[in-house]
């Protein structure tokens, strides 16, 4: 099956990304994307993720066969969209979009990367 192309978010989706970054601070929040039709349409939460002030852990092995999944968005406490030397790594072996909401978690406090932590745009719909 091939990859679809991701070049938009749904506002909704991005919304519930920040407000749910600003619920879990100073704890980082993480979960997957699910694309649809080129645009990331929904979270999805991963049970047994564990969130800490420094990091997140996604379980990956409890989510089911799932070919819409598109990548991953997660928190940053402070205020840098950065990806670190872990974020990238994950990135690489882990989908082609990752969003990274950070401190103080509004409308412009977000970045998203390709698989190889190069910055990309995504359209808002």
């Amino acid at each position: 099956m091939a990859r679809q192309q991701i070049t938009a978010i749904k506002r909704s989706v991005l919304d519930m990304i920040m407000a749910a970054a600003k619920d879990s601070h100073p704890r980082e929040f993480a979960c997957v994307l699910r694309g649809i039709d080129g645009a990331i349409a929904e979270i999805v939460l991963v049970p047994g993720t564990v969130m800490g002030d420094r990091h997140a852990l996604l379980r990956l092995h409890m989510l089911p066969i799932d070919f819409t999944i598109v990548g991953s968005a997660h928190s940053h406490p402070s205020p840098s969209c950065e990806p670190s030397r872990a974020d990238m790594d994950f990135f690489s072996k882990f989908g082609p979009v990752h969003i990274i909401a950070s401190y103080p978690y509004e409308s412009d406090s977000w970045a998203a990367y390709d698989r190889d932590g190069t910055p990309i745009e995504l359209d808002i719909v």
